[in-house]
């Protein structure tokens, strides 16, 4: 039986009492309706997992007691940060709830010339913890027991000054000459830029190239954003990765 995983942001070891954090509790006592004695899966994101089981229900408070630590390989060995343009809430959403399932490792939102979206300082770190609340469910579905990261949103040409290169840089442009899945090289790091509704401006690829990005095309077919995050992530992870 696959057991019910949730996550806790504490240090966790095997022995331990924890109270879970409210969301995961209340998806436990008010969505699942488990009770004291049912067993779960708790992980800390940052790569620990344990079969736990509920000791004490006090209203909408859930405390558990972590048992052995369980075996997790579902890590990809290709290390991809996604610097993807953000979009509208439920394309952007949908979109980095589908590249965590596919093992991103980072995640960057950046700002754009197209981007719909505008945000302030204080805009800007609720989206960010919107984001992680999607990546941190995503991950208690398809089985991650680490979260991949979350940047706080930034210009695209912050990006391009501030973040240090790590890895072979692609972006995606549908005129670009050559086609993701034709590439020779066997990197363990990429990152990956694409842009949002509309796609990157002219000036933006042309700078996004100045900074070591590398243009490929996905085929044919122009796709929204949302989808092109989902078909160059598989591509990426069937060429160097894990979907083998």
């Amino acid at each position: 039986m696959r057991l019910t995983r949730i996550f806790c942001d504490s240090p966790l070891r095997a022995g331990l009492t924890v109270e879970l954090p409210p969301a995961g509790a209340y998806h436990l006592v008010r969505v699942l309706r488990l009770r004291v004695g049912a067993p779960l899966s708790v992980f800390d994101g940052a790569g620990s997992e344990f079969r736990s089981e509920i000791v004490q229900v006090n209203g909408d408070a859930v405390t558990v007691s972590l048992g052995m630590q369980l075996p997790n390989s579902s890590e990809s060995p290709l290390k991809i940060t996604l610097i993807q343009g953000i979009s509208r809430s439920e394309r952007m959403d949908w979109a980095l709830q589908k590249a965590t399932e596919l093992g991103v490792h980072a995640i960057a939102p950046v700002l754009t010339s197209r981007s719909v979206v505008r945000l302030d300082a204080k805009q800007a770190e609720k989206k960010r913890a919107h984001w992680r609340s999607i990546v941190i469910g995503a991950c208690e579905q398809c089985g991650r027991s680490r979260l991949p990261s979350v940047a706080t949103p930034i210009t695209l040409r912050d990006h391009f000054t501030n973040v240090r290169k790590e890895g072979l840089r692609l972006v995606l442009s549908p005129v670009a000459p050559g086609s993701l899945a034709g590439l020779s090289s066997l990197p363990s790091r990429v990152e990956l830029l694409i842009g949002p509704e509309g796609g990157l401006e002219d000036e933006e690829l042309l700078a996004a190239e100045k900074a070591g990005f590398a243009p490929v095309r996905l085929g044919p077919r122009v796709l929204r954003t949302e989808t092109a995050a989902v078909v160059a992530l598989s591509v990426l992870q069937a060429l160097w990765g894990d979907l083998q």
